[in-house]
């Protein structure tokens, strides 16, 4: 089993910043790929940055790209996402998942076994 925590997210104005961290415990963090996900209300939940375990391979969605930056620190077992030039459409609730059986990275919701609870996202105009 694997246990992810997020925290670092908040209300900031159009064109901040946030750095949202996951925080992993249980089973070897290091050896899998993570990713975040983000949900708005009433919509899906949608892809947004993945990573390989060594941190060598990351990729993101086009609506995040040149923007949010994703890394990893495999000695604190955390996962983070750096969060810039927000936008009012960048407001959810993210999630931070963790593959348990695969070494490969995922861009979809359900290639993903361990997930967080969440960490509400605002962004105002």
């Amino acid at each position: 089993q694997v246990q992810l925590v997020e925290s670092g997210g908040g209300l900031v104005q159009a064109g901040g910043s946030l750095r949202l961290s996951c925080k992993a415990s249980g089973r070897a963090f290091s050896n899998y790929p993570m990713g975040w996900f983000r949900q708005a209300p009433e919509k899906e939940r949608e892809f947004v940055a993945t990573i390989t375990w060594s941190g060598g391979y990351t990729f993101y969605a086009d609506s995040v790209k040149g923007r949010f930056t994703i890394s990893r620190d495999n000695a604190e077992n955390t996962v983070y996402l750096q969060m810039n030039n927000l936008t009012p459409e960048d407001t959810a609730v993210y999630y931070c998942a963790a593959r348990g059986t695969q070494y490969t990275v995922s861009y979809v919701a359900s290639g993903y076994d361990y997930w967080g609870r969440g960490t509400q996202v605002t962004v105002s105009s």
